[in-house]
């Protein structure tokens, strides 16, 4: 098993770590004064504003929720104000992942962490969040123009700070190489034990589940690289660079001076990253794979159906899980690959269900890579601002 000091075999290796996924990655290479230049710290403002947003309690608690985890960071949230103590949410409809995610159940997931991160930071200010899912009725196949949730903002006297506030801003996804720090039985029970809306979680550090289920992952992560339009949406969403990342704050960021002075010099396009001939192609592929053979436990959330309520609730009880770890010291990265519902992982989606022991209507909705790695940086967000309407 690989540890968090192995060194990949090159510089371009090193550097072109974790082409796919999400966060800002940093090269060993090229660091001093130009690194310091190319850090595009502005897209991470919305991590140090949190919670500064004057006296309008929900632009607090919203201030919080957009840095709730979700697919490919699209942040799929868009926000009505409404009256004085009211919020409309809405699903984008420009940050759908519609190869990867064809149903928008993953998108339906994140927006159900944006909520929960939403409620649990309007208990640090007294206020009870009191949520309607889809008063309208939910999109199927697809979210539509329609509200997602109404979310009425409650002053309650006898609300206590929820515990796990104090890891919002603590929370990552945590990409890289593990540590070989095996995850105690301990954590695994709490872990165990924290869904809240209905959801089960399971957590094995069980030396041969582990390995099983690191196949089933390694494997479902390598269709998603090899199958051409399935690289080509999370091609499409790379920001390259220092200015693409500030520019689009979204998506999947790669960043520093390494990856600047590739792009300048012709070096890393998405023509080369698309060409199965090409050396970007080959060493990308080594290069997201090689993470996912680190790591001593995983975890998985499973719903009794696949509703969009059930959806809205696994991304409520996936935050709690995430932000539970955090508090634990224990890194979590979605490897939920397996899980998405397009020809090409039929088999895989098959195997993964089968090695869970979860059979139909019950639907595994998260699957994750858990162990030790140090936090990094967060991921760059949209200012709160832009993701609001009307108020």
């Amino acid at each position: 098993m690989a540890s968090d000091n192995k060194s990949p075999k090159n510089p371009a290796r090193r550097g072109l770590l974790k082409i796919i996924g999400g966060g800002v990655i940093f090269a060993a290479t090229g660091a001093g004064a130009f690194l310091a230049t190319r850090d595009p710290a502005s897209a991470r403002q919305p991590w140090n504003n949190a919670g500064q947003n004057g006296n309008d309690p929900r632009r607090r608690a919203l201030s919080f929720a957009i840095l709730a985890p979700n697919p490919h960071n699209r942040q799929p949230w868009l926000i009505d104000l409404v009256d004085n103590d009211q919020i409309v949410l809405y699903a984008d409809p420009e940050r759908h992942l519609p190869v990867t995610d064809p149903f928008d159940r993953q998108i339906t997931i994140g927006l159900g962490a944006f909520i929960e991160t939403l409620a649990i930071a309007a208990s640090r200010d007294g206020y009870r969040a009191e949520v309607n899912e889809f008063p309208e009725g939910s999109g199927l196949p697809l979210l539509d123009a329609r509200p997602v949730a109404h979310i009425r903002m409650i002053k309650d006297p006898a609300i206590e700070v929820e515990p796990l506030f104090t890891q919002i801003l603590n929370r990552r996804s945590t990409k890289q190489a593990y540590s070989d720090k095996m995850v105690p039985d301990g954590a695994v029970i709490s872990l165990e034990r924290g869904a809240r809306y209905g959801s089960r979680i399971f957590v094995s550090n069980r030396a041969d589940r582990v390995e099983r289920l690191r196949r089933i992952g390694l494997e479902a992560l390598r269709v998603e690289y090899v199958t051409p339009r399935t690289l080509g949406e999370s091609i499409d969403l790379m920001r390259i660079g220092k200015s693409e990342i500030l520019a689009n704050p979204d998506g999947i960021s790669i960043g520093g001076a390494f990856f600047d002075s590739l792009a300048l010099f012709g070096q890393l396009n998405r023509d080369e990253m698309r060409d199965p001939d090409s050396f970007a192609w080959k060493t990308g592929l080594d290069s997201v794979l090689e993470p996912l053979e680190t790591g001593t436990a995983y975890g998985w959330l499973v719903t009794d159906g696949n509703s969009r309520t059930d959806q809205i609730n696994a991304g409520r009880d996936y935050v709690r899980f995430n932000l539970k770890a955090t508090e634990l010291g224990i890194a979590v990265h979605p490897n939920s690959q397996a899980l998405q519902e397009y020809v090409e992982m039929e088999k895989l989606f098959s195997a993964i269900h089968q090695e869970l022991e979860v059979e139909s209507p019950a639907r595994v909705q998260m699957f994750v890579r858990m162990g030790y790695a140090d936090a990094g940086l967060p991921s760059p967000r949209w200012p709160l601002a832009s993701r609001i309407r009307k108020g």
